[in-house]
């Protein structure tokens, strides 16, 4: 079910109602409720794979359960890896058999041994990524003893399979999301508003600005030997807005959706185009992923504790495995090998926390020094986001090598003047916003605008999603 469709339009308001106005105060029966939606949400996709969420919440439950009665550290260990090698199989099978089975039968006609094999029709379960990270993330904590294990199964399962944030994050940690399952919850209606607040500026980011950039980012990447540099590097500025517009969008929505439900779900993005280093990119891009990388694989590697070697190699490994992570492709573990080179000089001369705070905080605009900062980190993540966004390798290299000539200085053959008009008007807006949670935290201080500007805003976004929308797409990271 999408976000952006007629059937979650309908779906919303009657799990909210039944969850607040007929469950009422009842805890048992409100995570009940949300397990059932939640269900009935990924299901709409393709029921087949539910078998896939219920079996690793299973799993991961009884794992948890066992780690709590068990006190023998080479039995906790092998509890541990259950879950890991469970999880991380049903991830790898799904997502990379046939990456991997193409690169084994090259590798062996490389040296003339030809191999005859056939790959797998696999349909890529929705979300599957997300919610198996999130799983993950109880089993390693209650291992580590930073979680006590829940002996509370529906609970559990809610926490798993909850439906604003279970196909494309925030991925949760068990930490943060699962204990808000244990709590009473009351309808707060200012919450509720802000909420209605986030989705509606998350619908606006996917519908104006992520599906309008789409249309125009993929006629130029699908057919970029015949544009010339000018336009290329502007279907490359259409795909960086595509990207940010559609999953900062959906996490938006998902944020937004929680409130209304009484959760608090972590931030996963925080104006990102506005960073004067890559480090500072990466503190503020899908927040939940890097945070995860961070502290389950990067820090357990030994993180930046050691020599220079030991960085250089954490670094990569890090970098190269969130590559991987979006997916079995050659240009994902460029893409992530390249922002490891961009981030490299600033961990060694102990530069990567420089840029922490927001920028040009409590001023209307940069110094000369944070622009042309903010230019060139946007100029290094739109370059990687070439390798990202094309098909394959080949198509990548030339694709940048065709941006670096004589035709960089001529006119776009693609110039959409209402595109790039919201565009800018989205740049301007989120330049205001950036001290703020989102997009339409429309306040002076601590004091939101009169009603009467208040509604004038809304009713403007609403005009310009029926205006502008572009044609009705998933979301990009669903494959993922």
């Amino acid at each position: 079910m999408l976000f952006n469709s007629l059937d979650f339009a309908i779906f919303l308001p009657i799990v909210f109602v039944l969850y607040w106005f007929v469950i009422g105060k009842n805890l048992n029966l409100q995570n009940l409720l949300i397990v059932i939606a939640s269900y009935i949400f990924y299901g709409w996709w393709d029921w087949r794979f539910l078998s896939l969420i219920l079996f690793s919440t299973i799993i991961d439950y009884s794992v948890g359960v066992w780690l709590s009665n068990e006190k023998n550290k080479l039995k906790r260990k092998i509890l541990l890896w259950t879950s890991i090698l469970v999880n991380l199989g049903f991830l790898g099978f799904f997502k990379y058999y046939n990456f991997f089975l193409d690169n084994f039968i090259t590798a062996f006609s490389f040296f003339g041994a030809e191999i005859q094999s056939n790959s797998l029709n696999i349909i890529l379960p929705v979300g599957i990524s997300f919610y198996t990270f999130q799983t993950l993330s109880y089993t390693i904590d209650v291992y580590k003893r930073k979680l006590e294990p829940t002996k509370n199964f529906i609970a559990f399962s809610a926490f798993v399979s909850f439906f604003p944030q279970l196909v494309a994050g925030p991925i949760e940690r068990a930490t943060n999301l699962l204990p808000q399952f244990y709590k009473q919850r009351k309808f707060d209606y200012n919450r509720a508003v802000d909420g209605l607040r986030q989705i509606l500026w998350g619908l606006f980011k996917k519908v104006v600005i992520a599906d309008n950039c789409a249309k125009y980012a993929n006629i130029i990447f699908d057919n970029s030997s015949e544009y010339s540099g000018s336009t290329l590097v502007l279907g490359a500025l259409f795909f960086a807005f595509q990207i940010y517009g559609d999953f900062s969008g959906y996490s938006d929505i998902a944020i937004g959706t929680s409130r209304l439900f009484g959760f608090d779900l972590m931030k996963n993005f925080a104006f990102p185009y506005f960073s004067r280093d890559i480090a500072e990119f990466w503190r503020r891009w899908h927040i939940s992923l890097s945070t995860w990388f961070r502290d389950y694989l990067y820090i357990p590697l030994g993180g930046s504790r050691g020599g220079t070697w030991m960085k250089v190699r954490n670094t990569f490994i890090i970098f190269i495995v969130s590559g991987f992570w979006h997916g079995a492709n050659w240009t994902f573990i460029i893409w992530g090998a390249l922002n490891a080179l961009y981030f490299l000089p600033l961990l060694l001369l102990n530069k990567n926390r420089v840029n922490t705070n927001v920028v040009a905080k409590g001023k209307y605009l940069p110094t000369l020094k944070e622009f042309l900062n903010i230019i060139i980190t946007f100029g290094l993540t739109l370059l990687a986001w070439i390798f990202f966004r094309a098909e394959n390798v080949s198509d990548a290299l030339n694709y940048i090598k065709n941006i670096f000539s004589m035709s960089l200085f001529t006119k776009p053959d693609v110039f959409p003047l209402i595109t790039i008009s919201l565009l800018l008007m989205f740049t301007m807006v989120e330049w205001i916003q950036r001290e703020r949670a989102h997009g339409l935290e429309i306040k002076i201080g601590r004091i939101y605008f009169s009603r009467p500007i208040r509604w004038a805003i809304y009713g403007g976004i609403i005009i310009l999603i029926f205006s502008f929308g572009g044609s009705k797409q998933e979301f990009i990271y669903f494959q993922f």
